[in-house]
């Protein structure tokens, strides 16, 4: 910095010029500090305008730090370190009254500007504002660097391309979705059922728990008329005894919903060799289970799924209640993440009541987990047509009483939920789970567990809202987060297309061997203009040989080049001999006029 800059005060009663508004907010009695005319004088003679001369760029400038490795003449204001600072209006000052002297590093060596005693001010440097400075670190220096300030932590790069962890996502589902299958392992798959192929096995065949069950098994596979995939929910060795429960099945059908698996249709085939009925639903690749989730394995060895009623599973209740109590808070779920659930369950139940129909297979078996906070209720209509009772005069009589079955199964699903624990929802062990609950969460969940697992004769999942309050716009709100994010990546995405397809045309014009039998079609005419932009665009180097690579070289001149600017480029020929000034507009031009020629020439019929 050129001490020119700088001006000396005049000598005040408190150091600074009575017009000054820092008068106000200091109280000091040394005089100023003045500048040696001879240093100033020296410093400025060793300022030259000569290209040649090699120019060191200087550190960057932190206030209270000596730039003591600058090569650079100008004076070391701060001496490495400030006395004192303050915030005025906004603006941090920072000032001087600790060193004995001002030094400065030049090339003979060091040479003091002036004298500051203890307790004088010396220069004043107006400092960003108290809201803009970076934020230091916290942490120690190390003993290698015990005096140079912390910096601040590095901004997060823009990107042309969508976010790593989205990408894998995406690519991981894809790779489910495109899987084949593989007749080494399942050689009794059969080809085709009905209009679906290529079926792949999701899961291991469920085993039935007891009599009144029946075996089941998931597959993908491929629509024959669409090549859209599907998942295949498959009842083994199932006859369908009355046709009286399709009523339900067409308005399963009808009913679509963001928190439902869609049911897309229903038949009986014999391909795997029995009388099997298949539900056909919607593929929603890389999907887990809240069981897969939030629970462990190990907790249902030697019984099965305890959201069953079948009065004859066995019931593990040998140590189970002091293993609820002594549950740690580190392992529960937050309060958030279980409204979340809590929010979009009810979702799905109040579109399904207000159809006139109900789930009746509300367990962490059946709930799909599709994406990292989206819930879906799969096998609807499956209890309908496998539990229907085919002497039941209308199909719908029931659904209230299994109305009011799905809002237990609710709340024994919160329940089971707040104490990551199936074994929480047995009687047994009912009490001391909604203790750990009343001691872990807030009183609305418990009363809405509460609730829901009273014996009240009418129960509506509407009744449910009030305990959810405000809850439901921070589920409303990280929802468009979530839409803001992915239409943020979308966007990049957007643009690399459109730059793909212009890539796309280049690449096909670009050192073609012939066209129409002329082997020198790319090097002549407008394709000779588009291969030297080529070079242009991809092929530039630094003044010593090296490659350089710079994206946004790359993006703006495509950009330029798709928008017919009117900007206008040199380009050069590799041997030199060549050189043309032409504009982005009479590029894209020659592209269009030579892209349509390939076009034309592959309709013709030889």
């Amino acid at each position: 910095m050129d001490p020119s800059m700088f001006v000396t005060y005049t000598p005040q009663t408190n150091g600074i010029p009575l017009e000054s508004k820092l008068a106000t907010y200091m109280n000091r009695q040394s005089p100023g500090v003045t500048l040696s005319t001879t240093a100033v004088t020296k410093h400025l003679s060793n300022l030259s305008l000569d290209s040649q001369k090699k120019v060191t760029a200087s550190p960057e400038f932190v206030p209270g730090r000596g730039l003591t490795s600058s090569n650079s003449s100008s004076p070391n204001l701060f001496n490495n370190s400030y006395h004192s600072q303050e915030n005025v209006g906004g603006t941090t000052y920072f000032y001087l009254g600790n060193a004995a002297t001002d030094t400065v590093r030049t090339e003979e060596g060091t040479e003091t500007i002036a004298n500051v005693g203890a307790g004088q001010v010396g220069y004043v440097y107006p400092g960003m504002p108290a809201h803009l400075q970076p934020v230091r670190s916290t942490k120690p220096p190390s003993s290698n660097s015990s005096s140079a300030p912390s910096t601040p932590p590095p901004q997060a790069t823009p990107s042309f391309f969508v976010s790593e962890n989205l990408r894998m996502d995406i690519l991981q589902k894809n790779a489910l979705t495109l899987a084949q299958p593989d007749v080494v392992r399942f050689p009794d798959l059969p080809n085709e059922v009905d209009n679906y192929h290529e079926l792949c096995p999701l899961e291991p065949i469920h085993k039935p728990a007891s009599t009144i069950e029946y075996q089941t098994s998931t597959y993908k596979a491929t629509s024959i008329k669409s090549g859209t995939r599907y998942c295949l929910r498959r009842i083994h060795d199932f006859r369908l005894a009355n046709t009286k429960c399709m009523v339900l099945v067409d308005m399963w059908k009808r009913l679509s919903h963001t928190n439902l698996v869609q049911l897309r249709e229903v038949f009986t085939t014999k391909a795997f060799g029995d009388h099997s009925m298949v539900f056909v639903y919607d593929f929603h690749p890389g999907s887990e289970t809240l069981l897969t989730k939030h629970f462990s394995a190990t907790e249902l060895n030697g019984y099965t799924d305890p959201f069953s009623s079948d009065p004859n599973v066995p019931r593990p209740y040998s140590h189970t209640k002091n293993t609820i109590l002594r549950q740690q808070h580190s392992s529960m779920l937050p309060e958030s993440v279980i409204w979340s659930y809590i929010i979009q369950l009810t979702a799905a139940l109040r579109v399904i009541h207000a159809a006139g129909l109900a789930y009746r297979c509300l367990d962490p078996t059946k709930v799909l987990l599709t994406s990292q906070t989206r819930l879906r209720l799969s096998c609807v209509a499956i209890p309908d047509v496998v539990t229907f009772d085919g002497n039941a005069a209308n199909p719908l009589s029931l659904i209230p009483h299994y109305q009011q079955e799905d809002l237990l199964a609710l709340g024994k699903l919160v329940l089971a939920l707040a104490c990551r624990s199936l074994l929480a929802i047995h009687c047994d062990n009912m009490q001391a789970s909604l203790e750990l609950v009343a001691r872990s969460y807030s009183t609305d969940l418990r009363n809405l567990i509460l609730y829901l697992l009273s014996n009240q004769a009418r129960r509506s999942v509407t009744d449910l809202m009030p305990m959810i309050g405000a809850r439901f716009y921070t589920q409303l709100d990280a929802a468009q987060l979530r839409s803001d994010v992915l239409e943020n990546e979308l966007a990049k995405e957007l643009e690399n297309g459109r730059l793909f397809k212009l890539l796309v045309k280049l690449a096909t014009i670009n050192e073609r061997p012939e066209l129409y039998m002329e082997p020198t079609w790319a090097e002549t005419g407008d394709r000779y203009m588009l291969k030297l932009f080529r070079d242009y665009v991809f092929h530039q180097v630094a003044a010593d040989g090296r490659p350089w690579l710079d994206m946004a070289h790359v993006v703006s001149c495509l950009n330029k080049l798709d928008s017919g600017s009117q900007d206008k480029i040199c380009l050069m020929s590799r041997d030199e001999q060549s050189v043309l000034v032409v504009s982005y507009a009479e590029l894209r031009q020659c592209l269009e006029t030579s892209f349509g020629e390939l076009v034309q020439s592959a309709k013709e019929v030889v």
